[in-house]
């Protein structure tokens, strides 16, 4: 074995970052790291301009109409909770579904707990998809909200997204989707979707560094401020301003973080989202062909269809997933996540909640070689005994 480390949990987080990427972030940064919107000197204007001009790249990658409705925030979870905490009230009602991460599911237990709202999960089916039948039953008159991973992390599936925003629209109930594992790899076109609004992270997909995410909202969705503070703009007044986007920022912003997402969509046009998509699906699919054929491994994501993410989860029957993950790891120098993966439920309708499972998620800078690799290992694992781990 050599050194060389095989990353394959890039659902985790992107790595490695492009080089152009961390090149531009770090001497533009360099250059205008200055407070953006609180000053009128030259440096000031020209960081408040790029950041301006991010809010148009996230708009048109996201199929939004207006960049004021741009909101930057920490990450996926920090615009999840922001666009929860901003729609929903003391006797309202959510529509949820088994597939949510941590990031939507505490946030509606803490609020069921704490204001009495209510909430409903709706199931996935056997392919693991959320069908929009089933949301349309779901919902209620006081249905104040529906949310939906684009993505599935633990299984890959994408879900049909317009056809639950139709449902939605047709019921006068917007539909938030959560893109952490599906912006960067696939198409997300809000507008065409008739969704209201969309919760995103830059450091997986998207290809920029951790600490940056943003919420875009549709201008006819009326969401509340939770967040209080300085926004450089109409200082006498106590009362936050309600205009967009300070309504919902507050409170200098991670410039850098903005700077480094700015990088990697124009990384991401440039080198082709398409392109990147279909060689981690090939690799993917490549993955699950060979895993399938080890007889001890347990394949728990269905077949990888072509509009589906690159995420791959399995068992070892006998093993515990941590055992499996640390001999990838010591023996083989092959990082790939094990456990819950933040999705709870989702194992726990799979079966796998007791000893967790192996997420495989080839990115854009792995190689056929780096899954062969993982085969042989997995091959390997799948040959030993229980008693010797």
């Amino acid at each position: 074995m050599d050194n060389k480390l095989i990353y394959l949990d890039n659902a985790a987080t992107s790595f490695p970052k492009p080089q152009k990427v961390i090149d531009w972030m770090v001497e533009t940064y360099t250059r205008l790291g200055v407070s953006p919107g609180r000053g009128s000197y030259d440096l000031a204007m020209e960081a408040a301009e790029l950041v301006w001009q991010t809010r148009q790249k996230l708009a048109r990658f996201f199929g939004a109409p207006d960049p004021d409705r741009v909101i930057f925030t920490a990450n996926a979870t920090d615009a999840l909770n922001l666009a929860i905490q901003g729609l929903v009230a003391p006797g309202d009602h959510v529509v949820a579904t088994r597939l949510e991460h941590n990031s939507v599911l505490r946030p509606l237990f803490h609020l069921a707990q704490q204001s009495g709202i209510k909430y409903d999960l709706v199931g996935f089916n056997e392919y693991g998809h959320i069908e929009p039948g089933e949301v349309a039953k779901t919902i209620r008159p006081n249905t104040r909200l529906v949310i939906c991973s684009h993505a599935s992390n633990v299984l890959g599936t994408v879900q049909p997204v317009s056809d639950i925003a139709r449902v939605c629209a047709e019921r006068g109930v917007p539909l938030l989707i959560d893109t952490a594992q599906s912006a960067g790899h696939v198409p997300v076109d809000m507008g065409k979707w008739n969704v209201s609004a969309v919760a995103f992270t830059g450091h997986k997909a998207l290809l920029g560094p951790s600490g940056i995410g943003g919420l875009v909202l549709s201008p006819q969705l009326e969401i509340k401020s939770t967040r209080f503070g300085g926004t450089g703009i109409d200082s006498r007044n106590l009362m936050h301003t309600q205009t967009f986007p300070d309504r919902l920022e507050a409170g200098t912003l991670n410039l850098l973080g903005v700077f480094g997402l700015s990088a990697g969509l124009d990384y991401l046009v440039n080198e082709s989202l398409e392109r990147g998509h279909q060689k981690e699906m090939a690799m993917i699919k490549r993955l699950y062909a060979g895993l399938s054929s080890i007889s001890r491994v347990v394949i728990h994501s269905p077949m990888p269809a072509e509009h589906d993410v690159p995420v791959l989860t399995c068992t070892v029957r006998g093993l515990a997933a941590e055992d499996v993950g640390a001999i990838l790891d010591g023996d083989y120098g092959i990082a790939v996540r094990t456990g819950l993966h933040c999705a709870p439920l989702v194992h726990a309708d799979l079966g796998t909640d007791t000893n967790g499972a192996v997420r495989f998620s080839p990115g854009r800078f792995n190689t056929n070689e780096d899954i062969d690799r993982a085969l042989e290992a997995m091959e390997a694992i799948g040959k030993m005994h229980p008693n010797l781990i």
